[in-house]
């Protein structure tokens, strides 16, 4: 059984047990997550369920294992003969979840 969840405006295909590294969520390390309007399908045992936009009844439990910081991102941009250069460093808040349970009503 997998679903494709949505969070933070990505797509993510999950199965019981799948890590995931999301954008920061407002929880606690150790506290669950449950995703009840973001299943987008569900397939379980060969039998596929599209959802319009998300599947009815259907929910995926997360729980939280920790926080952290992405890697670092270089922004540049320079204007060439203009003297102009702009360096910029960026490191995305990301939250590990691990998938706990798939439930369909």
């Amino acid at each position: 059984m997998y679903a494709i969840i949505k969070t933070s405006g990505k797509q993510y295909k999950v199965e019981v047990g799948t890590a995931l590294e999301i954008d920061r969520v407002a929880a606690e390390a150790g506290e669950e997550i449950v995703l009840n309007d973001n299943v987008l399908m569900l397939s379980n045992e060969g039998q596929i369920t599209l959802g319009q936009p998300t599947v009815p009844g259907a929910a995926v439990t997360l729980e939280v294992v920790e926080h952290f910081r992405g890697p670092k991102l270089i922004v540049f941009k320079m204007k060439r003969r203009k003297r102009s250069r702009v360096k910029k460093g960026h490191r995305q808040e990301m939250t590990k979840v691990v998938v706990k349970d798939i439930t369909v009503a």
